[in-house]
């Protein structure tokens, strides 16, 4: 369910909108022409959600406001896109001298963007996230790292996305283009995870409204509607057959075999 009001006078020109979600409901209000802000509230029951909810619209229609007939006219959409997305996660590297100096401007960067740009860059990273969940690059990262525990393959993967698009979209065909970057990371005595991406919108989120990480996860699950339930994974390679490591990535066996990040 979801209702969008709004109230219109010579001094007030704001909307008020709920949506409901099982035992929840996110509730954005603000300026008409704007993103909002927004809240979620949680129940004990879908019955009391929706007992609250309906009576939460019978209040605002008490106190004048009236049904919106068309929701563009009101509520600015997320201007959060494919192409801004990794546009935010190139420019990020302009600021600060390591990898937890781009991560810091990222953060501060997204928390002064509306909630809705937080919450779609984050199903952004997370769609692209989810396709790098592959054995193949299971596979270059454990020869790379001399061994891959699932955390360190979380980490490596969000390491690919912190490359770029090009880079990213390349390791996803052939994951030895990674070479250069990884030798990169050699002389720098580096190692090829970055766990702080993955933490990214959920505090830029923190640092724009105050809330914890569990009331992030409450607004995304209830506005993103997203299933990675089918997300799973067939390795077809053994960390301890080297023969069959070299033989799929010839090039990262020769690399770091002897000599692992």
């Amino acid at each position: 369910m979801e209702t969008l009001l709004v109230f219109k006078s010579s001094y007030s020109n704001k909307f008020w909108k709920i949506s409901v979600a099982e035992n929840s409901f996110a509730v954005t209000y603000g300026r008409i022409g704007t993103a909002g802000t927004v809240r979620v509230k949680e129940f004990p029951s879908i019955e009391a959600c929706e007992k609250e909810a309906y009576r939460l619209i019978e209040s605002k229609l008490k106190k004048g406001y009236q049904p919106a007939e068309k929701l563009e006219q009101v509520v600015v959409e997320s201007t959060m896109t494919e192409s801004s997305f990794w546009q935010l996660v190139d420019r990020c590297g302009d600021y600060g001298e390591d990898s937890l100096d781009h991560m810091e401007w990222l953060v501060s960067h997204l928390s002064k963007k509306p909630v809705l740009d937080i919450l779609i860059f984050d199903s952004i990273f997370k769609e692209h996230y989810a396709k790098s969940y592959q054995a193949n690059l299971w596979a270059a990262a454990s020869i790379a790292m001399g061994g891959c525990s699932d955390d360190s393959f979380d980490y490596f993967r969000a390491w690919i996305l912190y490359l770029g698009k090009e880079v990213y979209y390349e390791a996803i065909d052939d994951p030895e283009s990674l070479l250069p970057y990884l030798l990169l990371l050699q002389e720098q005595e580096g190692i090829p995870q970055l766990e702080e991406l993955l933490f990214v919108a959920s505090s830029a989120y923190e640092e724009k409204t105050g809330q914890e990480f569990e009331e992030y996860l409450k607004l995304y699950d209830q506005l993103m509607e997203e299933d990675d339930s089918g997300l799973g994974i067939d390795l077809d390679w053994d960390e301890d057959d080297e023969e069959g490591l070299r033989n799929m990535f010839p090039t990262l066996w020769e690399a770091f075999h002897e000599n692992p990040l």
